[in-house]
């Protein structure tokens, strides 16, 4: 098994060779490990470091609040960021966190020990699905404690399949996992490994820290004022859109709607415009001092939408007609009912809202329509619902104050 890993790692190497002629993407991976070596040959003279790994930029959110933690509580660990894909990276490059960032090697014997001899890392934390055996393999021999943190497991993982011996060993190298539930430290058992601890997921700690950290924004809250029901829809797809600008062209005037697709180009934005048959606003077309009359703002740019969620009666998160919804949790963390469409069942926390009370997943039209309107005439209803999704984020928090403690004390000195 081990040389058919090997095999087919460096099989994927050579079709991201050829690849990278005609794929964006592709390019971007194959020119950032071209630096790897150079990178990580500088590093070498620093002092040790603690290395942090995230397959692209969804885990390295819930890195994050380890990454920061560590840097407050340690302010002399130097830190060492790597991801894997260009969606990570290309974003991350510059995070001021971080003491260095690169792209992981690909996961061959060679480039494990080169790697690890070069950086020679104090301890590493990969985050959540990442297990790369060789580099475990490396780590292991050298001693050095590796962490799973924020993992979560399913049973038709091959770790936990019949032909997934060689790679249970892989799991076997990991001095400690952190996992989000209970199922995922039942699984981890049944395959012979105890050592774990049911911390949580660190998400809910970053999307705390956001809203704290969050501030106004003036065109959304002009907009807002004295509406008593506003949904706040983020990134939508054209299916969300669909049945979204369906209710809002036919809802009561009391009923405002803030969009934020996923997608903000001008000629997405300009068939949204083209059938609404409401009176509506750009937010990159007007300011705070925004017509009264307006049932519809158009978020046409990004980084706004964590910040919007705290104007809306009800959030709707999109994504669920397609391959699977958006982040639920930025919206329940201001304690509102978060809504998606039907293809949830791969997210956990998805799941978790609407055993709680505080997440709907609707089918279609009929079934939104008929939401909206219990949660638009019923205030207990719509208080009770948000209540449950503010209950749900703050029994989730935590992980990261786990993690701190046992990995990086505070008598250890920095």
């Amino acid at each position: 098994m081990r040389i058919l890993y090997i095999t087919g790692i460096r099989i994927f190497s050579l079709l991201l060779f050829i690849a990278s002629f005609f794929n964006e993407k592709a390019r971007l991976l194959r020119n950032g490990r071209k630096k790897i070596w150079q990178q990580v040959a500088e590093m070498k003279q620093q002092g040790p470091f603690v290395w942090v790994h995230c397959s692209s930029l969804g885990e390295f959110e819930q890195g994050r609040p380890v990454i920061e933690a560590i840097k407050k509580e340690h302010p002399g660990k130097r830190v060492l960021l790597t991801f894997f894909s260009p969606s990570g990276y290309e974003i991350r490059k510059n995070y001021e966190m971080a003491d260095q960032v690169v792209y992981l090697p690909a996961d061959t014997p060679k480039n494990a020990r080169r790697f690890v001899d070069l950086v020679n890392p104090e301890s590493a934390l990969f985050i959540k699905y990442e297990f790369w055996p060789c580099f475990f393999e490396t780590l292991q021999q050298r001693n050095i404690p590796v962490y799973s943190i924020s993992s979560i497991f399913r049973k038709n993982q091959i770790f936990f399949r019949w032909y997934g011996r060689w790679f249970r060993k892989t799991l076997k190298a990991v001095n400690k996992f952190y996992v989000q539930d209970n199922e995922s430290g039942r699984l981890l058992k049944e395959a012979g490994i105890n050592n774990f601890s049911v911390a949580g997921d660190t998400r809910f700690d970053r999307v705390t820290a956001i809203v704290k950290a969050s501030t106004d924004v003036p065109i959304a809250a002009s907009f807002s004022e004295g509406a008593p029901f506003i949904i706040v829809a983020g990134s939508t797809w054209p299916p969300d859109e669909d049945i979204l600008i369906r209710y809002i062209n036919s809802a009561p005037g009391d009923v405002k709607l803030i969009i934020a697709p996923h997608e903000v180009h001008q000629s997405h934005i300009e068939q949204i415009e083209q059938r609404l048959k409401v009176p509506y606003i750009k937010y990159s077309a007007t300011d705070d001092k925004i017509a009264d009359d307006a049932k519809v703002l158009i978020v046409n740019t990004i980084g706004l939408l964590s910040a919007i969620y705290r104007y809306g009666q009800v959030a709707y998160i999109g994504g669920g007609f397609g391959k699977g919804i958006h982040n639920t949790l930025e919206a329940a963390t201001y304690g509102i009912p978060v809504v998606f469409g039907p293809r949830y069942q791969k997210f956990k926390e998805a799941r978790d809202l609407i055993s709680r009370g505080g997440g709907f997943s609707i089918r279609n039209y009929d079934t939104l329509f008929a939401l909206m309107e219990k949660l638009r005439n019923s205030p207990e209803y719509l208080n009770q619902t948000g209540n449950a999704s503010a209950a749900y984020v703050k029994s989730m928090c935590g992980a990261t104050d786990v993690i701190m403690k046992e990995v990086f004390p505070l008598s250890e000195d920095s």
